[in-house]
């Protein structure tokens, strides 16, 4: 059962801030608080590694051909950097949306595995994006996180121990089963993240599927069956995805054209990259800057 009183905390902590529907900081470091009072639309974006814990309403994420819908009462780890197509499903004026989410520090999961060793867990099949019930201790522990935002001084002392406390549990979740692939430096899921950051690093280049494999120490038919795996995507297409959020980044922001935004993100040609875009986001480059141009006063 989702504590009532931190749902209302939570909504008010958005709203005095006016950042209903886009969220907010805390104060804690990589803590983020959500509410929103209406469905949302779809949107592109990447999604960092992070845990995200739903007090009330809804949202959805496609990732490919993976969908992954969390509500109330659940809780979202993301092991790996995902491009993802996102939105609220569930939300109301009077039930909206609530969250909270936490970027994960792999830093201190590592240093927490150090510390106890290997988790004596049982695996199930894992991906990188998995949803389980919220465990009340996790609740709990969020919820401190997010109350000692209301004093500095506790902050300074306690967030870094219940922060600890957090990635902890997250570690022997349920669905803490990639988290913990992470920490083997010879797993799968340890391999594919260090060509996620190579792919994420050079997105804009020309990056043969060898190259990533030799990073991820795979052969390269071994390296696509794992990367598959883990995102519900190929390497390429990955790549793909990282250039069109840049490139609609930069529409949005007014300063370029469609033809300098294809060419800034690597596509050679601004016919192709028009067309991609087009799929992607149900309308053309062109389009897009028109409607986010500021109006003429």
């Amino acid at each position: 059962m989702v504590p009532q009183d931190l749902i209302s905390d939570v909504a008010a902590f958005v709203r005095e801030r006016a950042a209903l529907e886009t969220g907010c900081e805390t104060g804690i470091d990589g803590l983020f608080a959500f509410c929103s009072e209406k469905r949302t639309e779809f949107q592109a974006m990447i999604y960092e590694p992070v845990m995200c814990l739903v007090l009330q309403g809804a949202k959805e994420a496609h990732l490919d051909d993976r969908t992954v819908r969390y509500g109330a009462g659940k809780s979202l780890i993301v092991s790996h950097a995902l491009p993802v197509t996102a939105g609220v499903i569930d939300a109301s004026p009077d039930k909206p949306y609530v969250s909270l989410a936490l970027q994960l520090d792999l830093a201190t999961v590592r240093s927490l595995y150090d510390e106890i060793g290997p988790l004596q867990e049982p695996e199930r099949a894992s991906h990188s994006m998995s949803v389980a019930e919220g465990d009340p201790a996790l609740f709990d522990a969020v919820g401190r996180l997010f109350r000692l935002a209301r004093d500095p001084v506790e902050v300074q002392a306690l967030a870094p121990l219940v922060l600890k406390e957090i990635h902890f549990r997250l570690l022997r979740a349920s669905h803490g089963g990639m988290l913990r692939q992470l920490l083997l430096h010879e797993s799968p899921a340890s391999r594919i993240s260090k060509a996620i950051a190579l792919i994420r690093d050079r997105y804009k280049a020309t990056l043969p599927v060898a190259d990533l494999a030799a990073e991820a120490g795979m052969s390269q038919s071994t390296f696509h069956e794992h990367f598959k795996a883990l995102t519900s995507t190929t390497p390429l297409q990955y790549q793909k995805e990282l250039r069109l959020m840049e490139a609609r980044r930069l529409l949005i922001s007014g300063g370029k054209s469609v033809a300098a935004a294809a060419y800034d993100v690597g596509y050679e040609s601004p016919t192709q990259f028009s067309r991609e875009y087009t799929r992607k986001f149900g309308l053309p480059p062109r389009d897009e800057k028109l409607a986010s141009a500021p109006l003429a006063q």
